[in-house]
């Protein structure tokens, strides 16, 4: 999972929060669980065509600094080859004490985020499916506000013999409508690559995926040593590391390690930075998932999610 204090080049950083909490388990970047699960059609919108008809889902997240997110999603199989779904997302950061340049009190204010998304998924063969998600994004902070719309873009290719997923996803292309002030900022645009694969004779599932590609310059990344990272460190500040135990076909535990986070946020004392962890289980029609992911020495994150098919 990524912390939004580590890209201060965009706006809207929010929406690199997970929305699964089996992506989160398994450190947060997660494109290529080919389950079903609405939630993995969030972070990679061609995965809604694994998705059974009309299913709903209901998500909770607690995150830094007192900050709550809630979200919801349904879904509606229109064809054999297509499916939608709409999905939103509320963030909460609390409220603030304002004071002038004179220390003279303002009163409270509150700070927001609020993502509203439309989510299309076509069956391109027996293997391949595609996806687009249209996002509405909204952001309030005192008396600043900005409106912006995004677009993503996925691709997944799944083996059911082999059981091996791989997946393409373009997510946050587009602008901003109107912003905080007379200056334009950019969408937090990643371009990732995700892998999974199941083992042949165990019940294990491994994942590796890797963000910002678009991005390969020692200067986006943080080092705080001020040392020029060689190209293997590079190559691990974009990957993140999952394995799934699979206990049957109702039951999953997630352990995950997300390296950027680890590299940028560790300090003296801290150990398990980087690290995230969850499980899931399915009865009937109701599907219910929770993960933790440790951020900072001093900072963590839960989340849930509900999901019931009607």
């Amino acid at each position: 999972m990524l912390a939004m204090a580590q890209d201060g080049s965009s706006a809207f950083n929010f929406l690199r929060l997970p929305y699964s909490s089996h992506a989160a388990a398994l450190g947060g970047n997660n494109i290529s669980l080919p389950d079903d699960d609405i939630t993995l059609a969030l972070h990679n919108p061609a995965l809604l065509a694994n998705v059974s008809d009309r299913t709903l889902n209901l998500t909770y997240m607690t995150y830094m600094s007192d900050s709550k997110v809630a979200g919801a999603a349904f879904n509606k199989v229109f064809t054999e080859r297509s499916v939608g779904a709409i999905a939103a997302r509320y963030v909460d950061y609390g409220s603030f004490d304002g004071y002038t340049e004179d220390n003279i009190s303002t009163g409270t204010f509150s700070v927001k985020d609020i993502e509203l998304s439309a989510i299309y998924s076509h069956l391109l063969g027996d293997s391949w499916s595609g996806g687009v998600s249209a996002k509405f994004i909204y952001s309030k902070y005192e008396d600043y506000n900005s409106i912006a719309l995004g677009v993503d873009l996925g691709i997944n290719y799944y083996n059911e013999e082999n059981e091996l997923s791989a997946s393409l996803a373009v997510r946050n292309l587009g602008g901003q409508i109107t912003s905080f002030d007379d200056k334009h900022e950019s969408m937090p645009l990643d371009v990732a690559l995700g892998i999974t694969k199941r083992m042949a004779h165990a019940p294990i599932r491994l994942s590796i995926t890797l963000n910002n590609l678009h991005r390969w310059s020692n200067d986006y990344f943080y080092s705080a040593d001020g040392k020029k990272d060689d190209f293997g460190e590079l190559l691990l500040k974009h990957a993140t590391f999952g394995a799934d135990l699979l206990l049957g076909a109702n039951f999953y535990a997630s352990i995950g390690y997300n390296y950027r986070i680890a590299d940028e946020l560790s300090t003296s004392g801290s150990k398990w930075n980087g690290l995230s962890a969850g499980a899931g289980f399915t009865l009937k029609r109701l599907k219910l998932g929770a993960s933790y992911s440790k951020l900072h020495i001093s900072s963590a994150s839960l989340l849930f999610n509900v999901s019931y098919t009607l």
